[in-house]
């Protein structure tokens, strides 16, 4: 899979840096602002398709004694070094489209311009739908990443070519300081939700849709002996994921069937996650007579309370360390 996600991202890093020089070439052309501030970002693309290369590259190698968890974080610090770039870049068009406000530079060859912006933009625009399903299908945060900046990419010079238009049929050049600093603001708000989600990846805050997947996918499949699961933690490394619970059996059991009902919850969530890798850490806890009363063992011989009804699994019971009912 790393292969491919390879592959993915060098495709990516070759459009982009096409691209790039498309937009320089058009500012080059017209001496518009608007069209420089977008040339800026797309450097941020090539800068950041180079080091997701990196970063894939080292998702990929095995784990060892120094990563016991592999090497799949780096993906958080890939997303918010591109964030962490992106920003910077709408700090400069905002700097430059001040300085256009009170320095204006004459306008030319406007509609050679827009034609060469909006053959990048169709062209980013496939390559960012492209780079969003492969992203999610491979559930790489690296290839989500660059393909929602690649379409932040798009909007930005979606709105660029219809100020593009407006300057050349009305000769309104205040407009394209104006747009520069749209498309500005536009990309700090991208730039800051990339590292957003970088830093909670490195902190390792838990992603709640993957939590609700596991429990419906484990209440689904619940068995009378599972009697609970609680003190759930989920960790992403990568498009593998590390989860520790703990599982309440019945306390009779023999290890060999204990270990069967491990076995048992790490295949039913590793087929539901198919895209990457589950690894399960489940620490087993013994019932007690507290549980009896919501426990579905049939004929069970140490029963002491009646059976009076299951308890639901949801956020709530599953998360905080404690057995059901307690």
């Amino acid at each position: 899979m790393q292969r491919r996600e390879l592959r993915i991202i060098l495709v990516s890093l070759i459009v982009s840096f096409v691209l790039t020089g498309t937009k320089f070439t058009a500012w080059f052309l017209t001496h518009s602002v608007a069209i420089l501030s977008d040339a800026l970002e797309s450097i941020i693309n090539v800068v950041a398709g180079a080091f997701a290369c990196y970063s894939i590259y080292l998702t990929s190698k095995p784990k060892d004694a120094n990563h016991p968890y592999g090497h799949g974080k780096v993906e958080f610090f890939s997303i918010g070094f591109e964030g962490a770039m992106i920003f910077i870049a709408g700090c400069l068009i905002l700097f430059k489209a001040g300085q256009y406000f009170f320095i204006p530079t004459e306008l030319i060859k406007l509609d050679k311009g827009m034609w060469l912006i909006a053959g990048t933009t169709l062209a980013n625009l496939l390559l960012g739908l492209f780079l969003e399903r492969e992203g999610k299908r491979l559930s790489s945060l690296t290839i989500s990443g660059n393909g929602k900046h690649i379409m932040t990419d798009v909007y930005s010079s979606i709105g660029l070519i219809a100020a593009l238009l407006i300057m050349h049929f009305t000769g309104w050049e205040w407009i394209d300081p104006a747009a520069s600093v749209l498309m500005g603001v536009l990309i700090l708000k991208q730039g800051y939700q990339l590292m957003r989600t970088s830093i909670s990846g490195l902190m390792d805050e838990t992603d709640m849709r993957v939590v609700d997947k596991v429990i419906a996918v484990l209440a689904a499949h619940r068995r009378a002996r599972w009697i609970d699961i609680h003190n759930m933690r989920v960790q992403q490394y990568g498009s593998n994921y590390h989860i520790d619970c703990h599982l309440t059996l019945p306390y009779y059991l023999e290890l060999s069937e204990a270990h069967d009902e491990l076995k048992a919850i790490e295949h039913l969530v590793n087929e539901a996650f198919s895209s990457g890798e589950v690894e399960f850490f489940i620490h087993t806890d013994p019932c007690i007579p507290s549980c009896c009363h919501y426990c579905q063992m049939e004929n069970c011989p140490v029963r002491q309370d009646e059976f009076t009804g299951l308890i639901t699994w949801k956020r709530e019971n599953v998360l905080p360390n404690r057995k059901h009912g307690e």
